[in-house]
């Protein structure tokens, strides 16, 4: 009998752990960077919900008609998160604004709309590409094999409970990059893995 009831037991956590999932946006249609996502673009989808990625949920989908744009092109089938989005439509040809939830430790104190950045990778992933490079007698070559952009703009910083962005973080920061760029930055963002690093102006 015992055993009967453990077993019951760990079933039922199983479940109810499977039952901890998220209702989220889905983009069913490419949506341009710089343009509205339209309602037909979008769909809703169950997701296991995960405290490391801030997914736009589905309750938060009026918001993409009246305070949001796509900060980089959006693809047919990802999932929606905070850091494609941007509050600002004024992007130029061939650019993108990419939205950041900074963590303490992956900025420098001071930061201010204007600055211009180095955009890093960090976390897991990072270490693994850098780790490759161990033997180089290059002592920068580890860092710039974690590089994603050499030369960002910040084009604006809020405070946390600002209530500005849609995803939450210690510091949201939104980037100007290209489009190209963006391609890259965005998927780290998603996780929290983009460090900034203030770099002078005339960096190449």
């Amino acid at each position: 009998m015992l055993l009967i009831l453990i077993g019951a037991l760990g079933t039922t956590v199983l479940v109810l752990r499977a039952g901890e999932r998220v209702e989220v946006v889905k983009i069913t249609e490419p949506v341009p960077a710089g343009k509205r996502v339209p309602a037909s673009a979008i769909e809703s989808v169950m997701v296991a919900k995960d405290s490391g990625v801030q997914y736009v949920t589905w309750d938060q989908r009026d918001l993409l008609n009246t305070d949001y744009w796509a900060a980089t092109d959006l693809t047919e089938g990802s999932l929606l998160v905070g850091s494609m989005l941007t509050g600002k439509s004024d992007i130029s040809d061939g650019k993108a604004l990419v939205g950041l939830n900074l963590k303490d430790g992956q900025y420098p104190a001071g930061l201010k709309a204007g600055d211009t950045v180095a955009l890093y990778r960090v976390g897991s992933d990072a270490a693994k590409s850098g780790s490759g490079n161990s033997d180089s007698t290059d002592s920068g070559s580890t860092g710039d094999n974690n590089l994603l952009v050499q030369n960002a703009r910040v084009s604006e910083v809020a405070s946390a409970d600002g209530g500005e962005t849609i995803s939450s973080g210690d510091l949201p920061v939104s980037v100007l990059v290209s489009q190209d760029e963006a391609q890259l930055v965005t998927p780290a963002a998603s996780v929290q893995e983009v460090a900034v690093v203030r770099v002078p102006k005339s960096a190449n």
